[in-house]
């Protein structure tokens, strides 16, 4: 079993720069993927990026790409979220996941989570 643990949130202006860190206990294997998911009060998880752990190759949500950078360190099993340019609407609850195999966009596909950290951004 994979432990995910978060770090990095905090509260910063519109237009500041943020990045987020999901460490791993125990090992990630190339065939997995990692992402990341955020959660607005009163609004469902939704994906924000993932990465394959094996290739690299990276995926974003249309509402961050260009903005977001999902990238990992596969000596330190980290994965990272740096967000740039960030609005108030990147206001969530940011939780990071391992799939169970592959890249996916669901949630339904990652079989651990962190505990989130939290980022709010003010006008």
């Amino acid at each position: 079993q994979v432990q995910l643990v978060e770090s990095g949130g905090g509260l910063v202006q519109a237009g500041d720069s943020l990045r987020l860190s999901c460490t791993a206990s125990g090992r990630i294997f190339s065939s997995h993927g990692m992402g990341w998911f955020r959660q607005a009060p009163g609004k469902e998880r939704e994906f924000v990026a993932a990465i394959r752990w094996g290739v690299g190759n990276t995926y974003y949500a249309d509402s961050v790409k260009g903005r977001f950078t999902i990238s990992r360190d596969t000596s330190k099993i980290t994965t990272y979220l740096q967000m740039t340019s960030l609005k108030p609407e990147d206001t969530a609850v940011y939780y990071c996941g391992r799939t169970r195999g592959g890249y996916s966009r669901s949630a339904a596909e990652y079989d651990a989570w962190g505990q989130g950290t939290q980022v709010t951004v003010s006008s």
